[in-house]
């Protein structure tokens, strides 16, 4: 990296795309010529931006992949641009990974179930589905799932929760009930 260089800290990349959004969310609003070129600027900036990371990942190893793919904006502009090295289900299981220890803290639990289709699937389970054991509920627990998934792997179009599996308990049966079926049939 070249000396001259300017790193921006995290709080200030966030910082920057805030009012990145405040400034396009003005403009689309805007009526007139002006506004919608400056849109379309930004637009074609974005796809040319996005072509140039296309090309950084066509041409990175897996070492490299992985290291952009693990860098937190990057990996979003790579999701952003359709060009994550990742496959959506395996960003999709390791952002309901993420969330499980706040789950589990709460009483609850989540856990990867797949995808159907391009529907993410996730079973919640604990506390009566996480139930007031989530800190609020197993809706609030499935809204920030779904976020999350979603953020991670926006090609999917929907997160559903899956019931959690009920299990019989065992049955208990006396050691001497099975003796006196057995010696009953026996004496047949």
């Amino acid at each position: 990296m070249a000396e001259s260089a300017v790193r921006l800290p995290d709080p200030a990349v966030e910082a920057r795309l805030a009012r990145l959004d405040e400034l396009l969310a003005g403009l689309e609003s805007a009526p007139g010529p002006a506004a919608r070129e400056a849109l379309e600027s930004v637009r074609l900036l974005t796809e040319v931006y996005g072509e140039a990371l296309a090309r950084v990942v066509d041409v990175a190893d897996e070492r490299l992949s992985e290291r952009l793919a693990g860098d937190e904006l990057l990996g979003h502009l790579l999701v952003l641009h359709r060009v994550h090295p990742e496959p959506a289900e395996r960003r999709a299981a390791r952002a309901v990974e993420r969330l499980r220890p706040a789950v589990r803290e709460r009483g609850g639990d989540l856990e990867w179930a797949g995808i159907e289709g391009r529907v993410a699937r996730v079973r919640v389970s604990g506390g009566g589905g996480c139930g007031s054991g989530c800190g609020g509920g197993s809706a609030d627990v499935t809204e920030v799932v779904r976020a999350a998934v979603l953020a991670a792997a926006p090609e999917l179009t929907a997160v559903e929760p899956v019931a959690e599996e009920r299990r019989a308990a065992p049955a208990f049966v006396p050691l001497g009930s099975i003796r006196r079926r057995a010696a009953a049939e026996e004496a047949r």
